[in-house]
């Protein structure tokens, strides 16, 4: 039986693309470690994502852009990310596994697809742990490439959340092109502070 899991990473971020990730495993596919993203460092997020890919049966990532996130609202583009993600799988899954509770398949794929969504899913399902390490280590490496570009903004530290350094840069520099014009409006309009650990 194969098993899909899906997940996104970079939903609140002020800067970068919502990047999904599909992962079919054999059904008892075990890989010592495997837990949500969130918990593990980036070391270990880096170790998983190989012994994940070797492992997997069939893999796929989807990525949507700031300019797009802006136009149809987050939402909206985390349901892109995940729809294609699961379109460009190799197989197809006997089962799939969504986390989150607000992902609804469309009435075609709906009428195709076996799938549940699951609240706190990268932490109760093996696959969509495995999605979220592949999508983390996916965007994660993004703002790292984007931080040579834009070197100012210090994406490769932060990886576009609204840090209290990042917060500073835009105020200093205003907005780059990466940057999601319709989550930092705020900043500016309301002079937008945050309380942080100094």
């Amino acid at each position: 039986m194969l098993i899909c899991g899906i997940d996104e990473a970079g939903r609140g971020p002020l800067a970068g693309p919502v990047v999904a990730s599909a992962v079919i495993l054999d059904k008892g596919c075990f890989i010592e470690g495997v837990a949500d993203s969130k918990l593990l460092t980036e070391e270990e997020r880096e170790d998983l994502f190989g012994q994940i890919l070797d492992k997997c049966v069939s893999y796929s990532v989807s990525i949507v852009g700031n300019s797009v996130i802006d136009e149809i609202n987050i939402l909206r583009a985390t349901m892109k990310a995940m729809e294609e993600s699961l379109d460009r799988l190799s197989k197809k899954p006997d089962k799939i596994y969504i986390d989150g509770n607000y992902f609804r398949l469309d009435n075609e794929r709906e009428k195709t697809f076996n799938y549940e969504t699951v609240v706190k899913g990268d932490s109760k399902i093996f696959a969509i742990s495995c999605a979220s390490i592949i999508a983390k280590v996916t965007r994660d490496r993004i703002m790292k490439d984007l931080h040579e570009v834009h070197p100012l903004y210090n994406f490769s530290s932060h990886k576009g959340y609204a840090t209290k350094e990042h917060i500073e840069n835009i105020r200093e520099h205003g907005l780059c092109e990466i940057h999601r014009a319709s989550f930092c409006r705020r900043i500016f309009e309301y002079n937008y502070k945050l309380d942080f650990d100094e």
